[in-house]
């Protein structure tokens, strides 16, 4: 006997539901559709783990098909399937979830996998059809029937002989809006986007589309490293890489959380490279927008995360706002922490051989993380330009005792580029003193950090003063220049060096130092690169321009040998050649002034 009637709406539970379930993208009615035939085969999986169902209960699974000369879309399951009395009650009263109420009956035996929050998930399909129908039959001896509604209250709902065996057939006839879901490639993309891990095996043009029992499910100890990494592939097709390392999350109070994540190859670059974390709820695709969700420094890494108390239809906007996707944020962060740590007491070796791969992460992390970089300061690690690392506590431990200055500040000494600055470096070995390697973009930030939270440190680039001013010892040097030669070589000099470019100051250093020396300004340099990088107090100023110091040291003998020449055009040829050479050592002859200095050498050996 057919029945017709009006759709209720449960007023009490659909406005809470409002403004929690909105639909941002109309291609979520898919995902919706299989969550609820998941739910179906679920509950009767359950139930029949329980002994409330006779028999076997044959193999679970979900169908998809489409029909283009129909315009029919159908999600067939073999589930728990629906009596009238089952469809009266949940399809035709929305906001009344069934999954929700099933939970709740057997909330003291925690069933897993119950995807379906609310009752508008069915609903969904209107957003592309303009007639639905259900063809469902009960596990129990109740008849099949046959429920149509054309998106209006009303409905039709009888007994029907079309389906015989158990489950349910939801059969959408796609409008105008829909008909992009007639084609294999786009509902092939959205069931590997949505439904990639649902437990349930999903099958869609005669192939599985989803993996059951994805590797976050299983225990680590059952895990192999390659089986971690053939997984990070899978996410990842296009990557060639490996990943360094992995986290496997696996907490359930005070909330549930398992997946796993990765440690990308960053190659020294700061890019965040979004879309590299997937959220999911019960298996069920959320978002891999996860800005805002996830603190900015985990955004470097990739993998999965899933919970259950993650809300699954809402913005992402809600999301940021929730207070257990804010606990979730930070236990991911403290398990990072955790396993940076771990590495750093019981694999040394493995740690610092990925350093170079990691530092910017850490470094990141540290500067826009306060809880994290906190744990940070325990593993943070730097190489010295002759290849040792140590923990930013060992090294403060081995530099004070040589490279204190006179004001009792520990300097450390570091180096941007190993190469251009090496005979900076050779400088300041000479002098015993080690040279760390700072060379990421966010270096500049890191140390106004490190030195905010050290008073008593202070950082130098090797190349930014005299070795003996970068490291004051409070040793007097005595000039072999009275006042009037040396403003005499200083003139010499200024006719030969560009002003606009440099800045010329005479020093008392030793006679063994260069006779010129090319040095930028350690603060000035700093707000340089923090600027370009974002902050450091100074992008009201745009761009700043580079500024170089060429520091003449009066007791070189060269200067002697440029006082005694009577000839002022060799004079200012001594000179510039000298200033190049300082500038070739710096890598900063180039165009017109390397070719007059090639030539201007070649005249002087002939």
């Amino acid at each position: 006997m057919s029945k017709q009637g009006t759709i209720s709406v449960e007023t009490e539970n659909i406005f809470p539901i409002i403004k929690k379930f909105l639909y941002s993208e109309q291609e979520i009615f898919l995902r919706e559709l299989v969550s609820n035939a998941t739910d179906a085969c679920t509950k009767l999986k359950t139930l029949a783990e329980k002994g409330e169902v006779q028999g076997e209960i044959g193999e679970l699974k979900i169908e998809i098909s489409i029909d283009k000369e129909a315009k029919t879309l159908t999600v067939k399951d073999t589930g728990i399937g629906m009596s009238e009395e089952e469809v009266d009650k949940y399809i035709n009263r929305i906001a009344f979830s069934g999954a929700k109420e099933f939970v709740e009956k057997f909330k003291n035996d925690s069933p897993a996998g119950i995807i379906g929050h609310f009752g508008l998930g069915f609903y969904s399909a209107f957003m592309v059809a303009d007639n639905v129908e259900i063809i469902t039959k009960s596990y129990t001896d109740a008849p099949a029937v046959k429920w149509i509604c054309d998106g209006s209250t009303s409905f039709t709902l009888e007994e029907t002989a079309e389906r015989t065996e158990r489950g349910t057939d939801i059969i959408l006839h796609l409008n105008e809006t829909g008909a992009e879901y007639l084609s294999e490639d786009k509902i092939t993309g959205l069931l590997k986007k949505f439904c990639k891990f649902m437990p349930v095996p999903i099958w869609f043009n005669g192939q599985q589309v989803n993996a059951v029992e994805p590797i976050w499910t299983k225990k680590p100890a059952d895990l192999s490293a390659e089986e971690y990494n053939t997984f990070y592939r899978e996410l990842y097709p296009m990557t060639f890489q490996d990943p360094l390392f992995h986290i496997h999350l696996n907490v359930d109070y005070p909330f549930t959380l398992t997946g796993v994540l990765y440690f990308p190859k960053i190659d020294g670059r700061l890019e965040l490279q979004k879309n590299k974390i997937s959220l999911y709820s019960n298996r069920v695709f959320v978002t891999d927008s996860v800005e805002g969700i996830v603190p900015d420094f985990l955004m470097l890494l990739h993998g999965v995360l899933d919970s259950p108390d993650i809300p699954l239809n809402v913005s992402r906007s809600y999301l940021q706002g929730d207070p257990n996707v804010k606990k979730i944020s930070n236990h991911i962060t403290k398990k990072v922490a955790d396993r940076l740590e771990e590495m750093f007491k019981n694999s040394r070796p493995e740690l610092e051989e990925k350093w170079e791969d990691i530092k910017l992460f850490v470094a990141y992390g540290m500067l826009t993380d306060e809880k994290f970089a906190e744990r940070a300061a325990k593993f943070l690690l730097f190489q010295s330009a002759g290849g040792e690392f140590k923990s930013w506590a060992e090294w403060q431990e081995a530099l004070k005792p040589i490279q204190t200055d006179k004001n009792n500040k520990l300097v450390v000494l570091y180096t941007s580029d190993k190469d251009k600055e090496h005979s900076y470096i050779q400088r300041a070995k000479e002098k015993g003193y080690e040279v760390l390697i700072l060379n990421t973009p966010l270096d500049a930030h890191l140390l106004q950090h490190l030195e905010g939270k050290f008073p008593e440190v202070k950082f130098a680039r090797v190349d930014s003063d005299s070795i003996d001013k970068l490291i004051d010892k409070g040793e007097e040097q005595f000039s072999k220049l009275s006042e009037e030669e040396t403003n005499t070589i200083k003139s010499v000099f200024e006719k030969v060096t560009d002003s606009q470019k440099f800045v010329l100051q005479c020093e008392v250093l030793s006679e063994t130092d260069s006779p010129v020396i090319v040095t930028q300004n350690e603060f000035m340099r700093r707000m340089t690169e923090m600027n370009a990088v974002g902050g450091g107090g100074m992008s009201m100023f745009g761009n700043l321009p580079e500024s170089y110091n060429l520091v003449l040291n009066t007791n070189h003998p060269l200067m002697g040998k440029i006082l005694t020449e009577s000839d002022e055009n060799a004079r200012e040829k001594v000179a510039k050649q000298a200033i190049d050479l300082a500038l070739l050592g710096k890598n900063l002859l180039k165009g017109e002034e390397l070719t007059g200095f090639i030539k201007r050498s070649l005249e002087m050996i002939g």
